[in-house]
């Protein structure tokens, strides 16, 4: 996963108050607003227990429960410094649970974890309810949108609403799916999700172009959506979790085959911190353990990060404080452009969690 979206973030000087809360608002709640104002306020007496500043804690309080536009359980991370905005990001499903932090460093690890896997894909409801004929009367009426897998925001100006008079279903098919194919093309999708109607998706299906036929996946049920949320979103759980991106696929294979004949790779926590030291990480790969409480000394650029506070300043770095581990990692990967895949534990389990594919190897250790 490129992690691009948080540049703009770590181009503003810290601290930041970062915050993720549960911002749903669902049937089950019978004052939804209430609730996240309750929630709020735990979390606002949490941040200035850690020394926020005013004006942050201000910033935060103007975007909780903004999102009145999406319905369901979903939530919110906002990140603010100096009392302005610096990211206000919409999360898919609610976190575990609501957190406030304020240091030096955004803590942007769970937000990270919201976009993982990040599977690019096309989804397409078919919807027809009559007689399963051509001479029939009656509508085939189909939806299609983009997304990227597990966010609930759309790819913008990627929608699709056709209605076809089924006598004319199975021609007006065919020029749908070559549609489909071009938006998928343009998308890098990786799969093609079709719901509906199995009759009339099956006439669809079968005349889609065959590099698109081949990513088809199908899954029952009605495959409607709220207006605000992805299309056919409770239908995209089962085909794609646990699932890796395909780039990221690449990835991990790339560092398996590396790892088995001891090349560009590094196992464990002090090793990926060494080699971030020296910006020749690509890629870090990660189980997820959004909780871990390890920490790491950190100094004002984004490879300065080291386990122990003597290392840092051995290297000649003044202004040395300690940090949340995923914070540090966060930054150094940010700022070295390194990439991050989030490797779930039943796929692979890592050396302490982590480990990373270099840029290169080391021709010391080629010798």
């Amino acid at each position: 996963m490129r992690l691009s979206f948080l540049e703009p973030l770590y181009k503003r000087p810290g601290p930041f108050a970062s915050v993720y809360l549960d911002t749903s608002r669902d049937s089950a709640i019978e004052d939804p607003d209430v609730a996240i104002e309750v929630r709020w306020r735990h979390l606002r007496d949490a941040l200035a227990f850690e020394g926020a500043d005013q004006d942050s804690i201000t910033a935060v309080a103007r975007m909780v429960g903004t999102d009145t536009d999406i319905p369901g359980t979903h939530g919110q991370a906002v990140f603010t410094a100096h009392g302005r905005l610096a990211l206000l990001d919409e999360l898919p499903v609610p976190p575990a649970r609501d957190t406030a932090h304020f240091g030096t460093l955004p803590d942007t690890m769970p937000l990270i974890f919201q976009h993982a896997p990040g599977i690019p894909y096309l989804a397409v409801h078919v919807r027809y309810s009559g007689p399963h004929s051509t001479d029939a009367t009656g509508i085939v009426r189909i939806d299609a949108e983009a997304g990227t897998w597990p966010l609930t925001k759309v790819t913008p100006g990627h929608r699709l609403h056709e209605e076809v008079l089924v006598a004319h279903w199975p021609h007006a098919a065919e020029a749908i799916g070559r549609e489909l194919e071009g938006r998928a093309r343009h998308l890098d999708a990786e799969a093609v999700v079709v719901s509906g109607d199995v009759w009339a998706r099956g006439i669809l299906v079968h005349r889609l172009p065959p590099s698109l036929r081949s990513q088809v996946i199908t899954v029952g049920g009605v495959g409607k959506s709220q207006p605000g949320r992805a299309l056919m979103e409770q239908r995209l759980e089962s085909p794609f979790h646990g699932r890796l991106a395909v780039r990221d696929r690449a990835l991990l294979d790339a560092f398996l085959a590396q790892r088995a004949r001891d090349g560009a790779s590094v196992e464990g926590l002090a090793g990926a911190v060494s080699e971030l030291q020296r910006g020749r990480v690509k890629v870090l790969f990660l189980n997820n353990h959004p909780e871990s409480t390890l920490r790491l000394w950190v100094g004002s650029e984004p490879g300065q990060l080291a386990l122990a506070e003597k290392e840092l300043r051995s290297y000649g770095v003044h202004d040395v404080r300690e940090e949340r581990a995923n914070a540090a990692l966060t930054r150094a990967l940010v700022g070295t452009r390194a990439e991050l895949v989030v490797v779930p534990e039943k796929q692979l389990q890592l050396c302490e969690g982590v480990v990373v594919l270099l840029r290169y190897a080391d021709s010391a250790s080629r010798a």
